[in-house]
C-alpha cells in the first residue's frame, strides 16, 4: 500500500510510534526493507537521495512504485535532502509521495522562502513535504552531507517555520550527525530540546543522522514525539561488511550467490531497528 508521508506520520503521532526511514542504493537493499516490513508487518518509508535516485535510475523507481503498492503493509516512497527546488520536481516526476526539501544552510528567511515554494509546488499534485530547520552534523562519510557545527533547533522558530511554510512534518536538530561515528565518540542528543520542542510544534518531527545513536536516546526520542527516523549508514555497512566478508573467503562470481547473506544481514538490522521505533505490528492501525 503507498501513502503519503502526511498520512504515515500522523498515524504514527497517533498510536505513539517512529516509522524508519531507510536509505535504499539498489534493489538488494530495497527488498531487504520491504520484506523484512512484511514479515513483521511493519510500516517503512523508502528513502533515496537524488544521488541515489540519479544510480538506481527512473525506471528502477516504477518498480519500487509497483512492489510497494501491492503490498498489504503501507509504504512511503520518499525524497530524501532534496537540495533543489529541480530536486523537487524530478521526485514527483517519477511517483515519490513524499519529498524533502532542505535548505537548512540558508538564513531562516531564505529557508522559509525555499521550502514554501516546494509545498506549494507538492501540495497542489498531493504530495507530502518535508523540511528541516536547524543543521545536522557530518561524520564525512554519508550521501547526505551535513556540516561540522551543528546548529540546533530553536523552539519557537520551529512554530513559525512550520506555520509560514506548511510543511506536513518537520526535520530537527538535537544533535545527531549523518554517518557512522568516529570510534570512541559519544554522541548525545539534547532530549530536553526535543520535549520543548513537542510542546510547541504539534506537526509530525524527524529525526536525521538516526545510524549509530544510542538505543535508549532513540527509544526515549520516540516516547517524546518523534515519528519518523532516518537511517542510512547502519543497513549500508551491514550489507558491505557482509559482502567483504564473503569476498575475503572466496572470489564470487555469481550475483545470486553473493548477494543473498548480505540481504539477511540487511534484514537483521531493520528488524533491530523497527523493534526500537516501536513500529512491528503497527501496519493493521492504518485499516482502522
Amino acid at each position: 500500500m503507498l501513502i503519503t508521508m502526511k498520512e504515515m506520520l500522523e498515524t504514527a503521532k497517533d498510536y505513539k510510534f517512529a516509522v524508519g526511514a531507510f536509505n535504499i542504493s539498489d534493489a538488494n537493499m530495497f527488498r531487504a526493507v520491504v520484506e523484512k516490513s512484511e514479515e513483521l508487518n511493519a510500516p517503512a518509508i523508502i528513502a533515496i537521495h537524488p544521488d541515489e535516485l540519479s544510480f538506481i535510475t527512473s525506471e528502477f523507481t516504477e518498480y519500487i512504485k509497483k512492489r510497494v503498492s501491492n503490498s498489504h503493509v503501507p509504504f512511503v516512497i520518499h525524497l530524501d535532502h532534496g537540495g533543489s527546488i529541480e530536486d523537487i520536481i524530478n521526485a514527483i516526476y517519477n511517483g515519490f509521495t513524499s519529498v524533502m526539501i532542505d535548505a537548512s544552510h540558508h538564513s531562516f528567511e531564505k529557508n522559509i522562502e525555499i521550502t514554501k515554494k516546494a509545498v506549494d509546488i507538492a501540495h497542489a499534485v498531493g504530495v507530502s513535504v518535508e523540511g528541516e530547520l536547524g543543521t545536522i552534523g557530518d561524520t564525512g562519510e554519508s550521501i547526505e552531507g551535513g556540516v561540522t557545527e551543528i546548529t540546533y533547533t530553536r523552539p519557537e522558530e520551529a512554530d513559525e517555520f512550520i506555520k509560514r511554510t506548511g510543511i506536513d512534518s518537520l526535520a530537527i536538530a538535537i544533535g545527531t550527525a549523518h554517518g557512522i561515528y568516529p570510534k570512541g565518540f559519544v554522541p548525545k542528543l539534547k532530549l530536553d530540546l526535543l520535549e520543548k520542542i513537542t510542546t510547541i510544534v504539534d506537526k509530525p518531527l524527524v529525526l536525521h543522522g538516526g545510524s549509530s545513536n544510542a538505543d535508549e536516546e532513540i527509544k526515549r526520542a520516540v516516547e517524546i514525539g518523534i515519528q519518523k527516523i532516518n537511517i542510512s549508514s547502519d543497513i549500508k555497512k551491514a550489507f558491505f561488511d557482509k559482502a567483504d566478508q564473503l569476498l575475503k573467503e572466496k572470489f564470487i562470481y555469481e550475483p545470486n550467490t553473493l548477494f543473498p547473506p548480505c540481504i539477511e544481514e540487511t534484514k537483521k538490522v531493520v528488524e533491530y531497528k523497527m523493534n526500537l521505533f516501536n513500529s512491528i505490528d503497527k501496519a493493521s492501525v492504518f485499516y482502522k
